[in-house]
């Protein structure tokens, strides 16, 4: 019997949640994902050293205030990450938007045009990397700017079917809607234990890859944030899953059979709808986890980014000294 990781690929298209460079290498996905706190866990390895060393001899040739300098150079490090996995992977890499402009489309736009142009630099094109950005109202306002300049977009942070509306309006190319951290919102929330199943995450993913199909929607859905395998195989058959190394081992360990769970042919009737500002903000208000889980995402990215940037920080003092 071939491996559930294996079975796997023939189904969905299996992406790296991770930024470590040698699983990456051994387990060979298709795109990788990172994020900030990716990020800040691959800069800690001994592999980013000399990029480190790099960024912060960069850094130092900077004119600006030292917060300009030690963002610049995080952002400059977010890239050597990046680009070290574009090296590794046939598909995409996804590079993030800082979190604390998650409520600014302006400031997103700017930012996301910098890390486009970052990448050329380093002779990148822009049909190697995904912009990710959070799926706030204006998030996605600045995704939808984006897709019309030709820069494609991940949308992350996803927790309910009306931030999953309102991406396919702006016609993202992908979004990652999240699975194990609604499963702990109501694991918190209820006391109980979930299959995989009942897992509340699942069957959102499930209900936004249905509505997606029906209307012949054709943003690209990744299921993102597993729990366990288990979350995994009951999503088999969605269009991507961005999935950690520890989780990718145990499929590859495991040769029993996986059943496919999604598919286009198996969509019901869901009626296609749109929303506009004020819907979106309503039905998210509407939503406990969803406002929750979001708001919570949001402040943990925005935590390890200024962690990164403390780190550059002080790499620039000893660099000074």
């Amino acid at each position: 019997m071939t491996s559930k990781l294996d079975q796997l690929r023939e189904i969905t298209t299996v992406v790296a949640d991770t930024g470590d460079i040698e699983a990456v290498a051994r387990l060979k996905p298709v795109d990788c994902t990172t994020n900030p706190s990716i990020v800040l866990k691959a800069l800690g390895t001994p592999m980013f050293a000399d990029a480190i060393k790099e960024a912060v001899a960069w850094g130092k040739k900077q004119g600006g205030n030292s917060e300009a300098v030690s963002s610049a150079v995080a952002d400059r490090l977010a890239i050597s990450v990046g680009a070290a996995l574009v090296k590794l992977v046939p598909g995409r890499v996804s590079t993030e938007v800082d979190a604390d402009l998650s409520f600014d489309t302006e400031a997103s736009l700017a930012k996301a045009r910098a890390i486009i142009a970052a990448y050329k630099d380093r002779g990148i094109g822009q049909d190697r990397i995904l912009i990710k950005l959070a799926s706030t109202w204006e998030g996605i306002r600045a995704a939808e700017v984006l897709q019309k300049e030709g820069i494609d977009c991940n949308l992350t942070l996803l927790f309910s079917k009306a931030q999953a509306i309102a991406c396919a309006d702006a016609k993202v190319f992908l979004i990652s809607p999240f699975v194990g951290r609604i499963l702990d919102w109501y694991k918190k929330s209820t006391g109980k234990d979930y299959t995989a199943e009942e897992d509340p995450g699942v069957i959102s993913v499930r209900e936004i890859y249905n509505y997606y199909k029906a209307n012949d929607i054709k943003t690209i859905v990744m299921g993102a944030s597993f729990r366990s395998a288990g979350e995994i195989e009951a999503l088999a058959g969605c269009d991507r899953l961005t999935i950690s190394p520890n989780l990718l081992d145990e499929l590859a360990k495991d040769d029993g059979k996986l059943e496919r769970k999604l598919s286009p042919e198996s969509r019901k009737p869901d009626p296609k709808v749109s929303v506009d500002e004020k819907t979106f903000r309503w039905m998210m208000n509407e939503d406990a986890m969803a406002t929750e889980k979001l708001a919570e995402g949001i402040r943990a990215f925005a935590k390890d980014l200024g962690t990164l940037r403390t780190m550059v920080q002080k790499e620039l003092q000893l660099a000074a000294a």
